[in-house]
Order: structure tokens, then C-alpha cells, then sequence
């Protein structure tokens, strides 16, 4: 069963739900793709009851903006309960205590960021929306001197935002300052299955400009990423499968492996796997449809899939704007130039900056003897594709 939800659905994800049949609870955004797509819309109460009668049953939503939805109208499952475990970063931390003691967090109200002694806590740290999403509001603190430009940083950006997403998805209203974690970054789409063993679907490692780099501009996942991490990922969920009691249930982890190969969360996005479909990736790098492996409860033969990818990376490379940009000056994104800068181009997805602060995002394949085009466009600003008014 699927929640189709704003801000965006691929169409992939579309050609997914109307292949399989699987049934669409009808709001707003089913109702517009099904007048091109025979998807199969039930109303919410046939949707709910369908629900209740199947008892094991599989949803996933591809917006997180549906959360809300799901906790007013899925009491009965349980869900609401594991969604707020996870989409609450305080929670979250808290649940993981018994696993990791030492680790140094606290909760603040937005209202009281200026109270903060900032002196007294140990740096690097984190700060950012105890409900967030897309590194919105996300901040590295390394000295004293930093932290009144964050301050003032995240309260513009918060500013710009505010109204876009719901408070299920980004709530500005409390954050967390945590230890920085050291390591290298990866994001992962994976599942527990119906006995509660989780199935990994895919791995990307999250590379960064510099040290201080918080943004989402590329990802990549490679046969040796997979090879080197998913062990050690699949250990790390099943400790938290066990720590909150999941069955049948997706989600996308965020974490960090260090090079002492201790593994550490940085959060965990219920319900969903890569945001704004961007887990289609994995179609391109492996053949693998996350969204049909999870709602037919499959698992990936990693030794088959991996065979002939020697070589090769599947890079997603999120077009977000400048920092000191004002989308308002924003005539136009050239965006057949960014394509001729690329190799191997797979597939552009547009997005309306206006409404949404970025300008899309892009999947590529790129030899490991071409990175170049990869270390380039992450040290980019885009302003050389971007078009002035």
C-alpha cells in the first residue's frame, strides 16, 4: 500500500504503484496523477479498513509530508509511535543511549538559542531542527566566534522555509546540539522485513567540498561502497530493529563510519526511502525498484547485482542554490550546459526553484578515471549555469 505525497512523486514511483496495482489511498496528489495513470485510488475509508482486515500488511510513503496523515489515521497500527521515535532527533538519541552511553546531546528551544553558552560545549558540535529534513537548518559549530554568524544563519533560513513543509516534516520550534560525529558519511535505503531482519537496498556515501560542508550536493554508490559498508550496516540495524521492535517497515538511515570502522547514526527518516525519489538510484546503479523490493518483501543478490560494476560510480548531485543567492534574481537554470559537463548523464529532474529553494537534481555514471567532473561540480556554486535577471 502507497501514500503518494507533495512536495514530489517520479515517475518512476507513478509507473511502480500502477504496474503492481497496489493500492493508492486518494488525496491530492494520487487524484492528479491518476487522470495519465490507472492507479488504483481508494478512498480513505477503504483505504483504512483495507488496512485493518490485512493485518501484516506493507505502506510506504514517498513524502514524509504524509506522516501527519498517518499519525491522525493509523493509530491502530502502532505506526504513529515508531514514526515519532525517529523523526524526533531528541528521541532518537535518547532510544540510543543503551548502545552508545558516551554520546553527548541536549534539546533547546528555538527561543532560547541566544541563551546558549556556547563556551561550554565541546566542539565541534551539531546543531540543527530536532524535526528537520534536506540538512535544512543544519549547522557545524567548530569555535566560539562561529556560532553568532550560525545563529543569525539559521534564523534567515528558517525564515525563508517556514510554511513549505509541515511541522511533521521540519518543526523549527526546538533543536538538538549534538557531537560532531567523525567518520565518512553514507545514506542508506533499507527495510525490515515481516521476522524483522532488515534488507539493505542500497548505500550511498555523502562526499562534502570541505570540512565545514553540510549540504546535499552529491552522493555516489559504487560496487566497492557496497562491498566495504554493508555488513556493517545491516549489524547497525538490526540493533535498532531490536531497540524499537521493527517489522515491516522502510526507512533511510543517515550515518557515519569512522576510521576506527565504528559505525555511529546520525538519524533515521521513517516511513520513506531517499527523499523526493531520489532512492531511484538505485534502478540505474542496480536494477533494484526499492519500492517494489519492500512492498514484495525481496532481497537484493548482492553478488549478482555488483557483478560488472567494476569501475563505475552512480552519482546523484543535488543542484541547491548558492548560499548568497536570491532566487528572486533567478531568470532562468541552464540546464542543458550542466548536462554537457557530464559523461554520462542518466536522468535530470527538474524542480521549480521558486517554490522550493533548489533547481532539481540529476543521477550520472561516472567512470572512477573521470571523477574530475564530480570533484568539480561539488566545489561548484552553479552560478555558471545560473541565469540573472
Amino acid at each position: 500500500m502507497i501514500i503518494l505525497d507533495h512536495p514530489y512523486v517520479s515517475e518512476f514511483l507513478i509507473d511502480t504503484a500502477a504496474e503492481m496495482q497496489i493500492p493508492v489511498l486518494k488525496n491530492e496528489m494520487a487524484a492528479e496523477i491518476s487522470t495519465e495513470k490507472k492507479l488504483r485510488l481508494l478512498e480513505k475509508a477503504e483505504f483504512i479498513e483495507l488496512i485493518k482486515e490485512k493485518g501484516k500488511f506493507s505502506l510506504y510513503s514517498n513524502s514524509e509530508n504524509s506522516l501527519g496523515w498517518i499519525s491522525e489515521n493509523l493509530g491502530f497500527t502502532g505506526l504513529p509511535e515508531k514514526i515519532e521515535l525517529f523523526k524526533n532527533k531528541i528521541k532518537f538519541r535518547e532510544l540510543l543511549e543503551r548502545i552508545y552511553p558516551d554520546f553527548y546531546f541536549q534539546g533547546v528551544e528555538f527561543e532560547k538559542l541566544d541563551e546558549i553558552r556556547v563556551e561550554e560545549i565541546k566542539k565541534p558540535f551539531i546543531i540543527k531542527p530536532a524535526v528537520g529534513f534536506f540538512s535544512l537548518g543544519v549547522h557545524k559549530v567548530s569555535t566560539n566566534e562561529e556560532w553568532d554568524s550560525v545563529l543569525r544563519s539559521i534564523k534567515t533560513e528558517l525564515e525563508e522555509i517556514r510554511g513549505i513543509y509541515p511541522v511533521q516534516v521540519l518543526d523549527a520550534g526546538k533543536f538538538i546540539i549534538e557531537e560532531n560525529i567523525e567518520g565518512e558519511e553514507f545514506a542508506v535505503d533499507a527495510y525490515f522485513n515481516r521476522a524483522g531482519k532488515p534488507v539493505v537496498l542500497n548505500i550511498l556515501k555523502h562526499i562534502f567540498s570541505s570540512e565545514n560542508d553540510v549540504s546535499d550536493r552529491v552522493y555516489f554508490t559504487s560496487k566497492a561502497v557496497m562491498e566495504t559498508c554493508r555488513e556493517a550496516v545491516e549489524d547497525l540495524l538490526k540493533e535498532i530493529g531490536k531497540l524499537a521492535g521493527l517489522k515491516n517497515f522502510p526507512l533511510h538511515i543517515e550515518l557515519r563510519i569512522g576510521n576506527d570502522r565504528r559505525i555511529q547514526p546520525i538519524e533515521v527518516n521513517p516511513m520513506r526511502f531517499a527523499g523526493w525519489c531520489t532512492t531511484d538510484i538505485a534502478h540505474f546503479a542496480y536494477g533494484i525498484n526499492t519500492y517494489r523490493y519492500f512492498l514484495e518483501q525481496l532481497e537484493p543478490d548482492w553478488d549478482r547485482l555488483l557483478k560488472g560494476r567494476e569501475g563505475k560510480n552512480f552519482c546523484l548531485v543535488m543542484l541547491n542554490r548558492p548560499v548568497d543567492l536570491n532566487l528572486k534574481d533567478v531568470k532562468a537554470f541552464d540546464y542543458e550546459k550542466l548536462l554537457s559537463d557530464f559523461e554520462n548523464p542518466l536522468e535530470l529532474r527538474k524542480v521549480n526553484h521558486e517554490e522550493y529553494g533548489f533547481f532539481g537534481y540529476m543521477f550520472t555514471e561516472t567512470r572512477d578515471s573521470n571523477w574530475g567532473e564530480i570533484e568539480r561540480i561539488l566545489k561548484s556554486d552553479l552560478k555558471e549555469y545560473i541565469i540573472g535577471n
